[in-house]
């Protein structure tokens, strides 16, 4: 997608939050988990908001962004969303928007082999219990 420089913050996570999640699915469906019920509550643990805020913290603690990459993090992290997370305040829910807002600018300006070394990392660290957060 050749203008995703104007894109919102809102619409970049939209993208981003299905773009991620391809990624996670296909890991546990590689790992051999293939009920619907336990996928599901398995892919929490990388996809929820307090998961994705802490991947974040990770993120910056390890200082692997660029400053471009952290732009579209905080225009994520920044946008006006009339939404909200169900289990989760605020704070980390628009960290979570600027996670995912992050994915999608990596999709659509098809930086694919970044975006999949973003996502291998994320589940590396979820893996490895590095996340500082609960994510259960």
């Amino acid at each position: 997608m050749e203008n995703y420089q104007q894109l919102n913050g809102v619409a970049l996570a939209y993208m981003g939050d299905g773009a991620y999640e391809v990624y996670i699915r296909a890991h546990l469906i590689e790992q051999g988990l293939t009920k619907p019920n336990k996928l599901q509550h398995v892919a929490t643990h990388y996809v929820s908001a307090k998961a994705q805020a802490a991947l974040i913290k990770q993120m910056e603690a390890q200082d692997i962004l660029s400053e471009t990459e952290w732009d579209y993090f905080k225009r994520g992290r920044n946008a006006k969303s009339y939404t909200h997370a169900k289990n989760t305040d605020v704070v980390t829910y628009r960290i979570s928007t600027g996670f995912e807002a992050l994915m999608g600018y990596l999709y659509l300006s098809q930086q694919t082999t970044r975006l999949a070394e973003l996502a291998q990392w994320c589940i590396e660290q979820v893996e490895g219990g590095k996340l500082s957060h609960e994510t259960k």
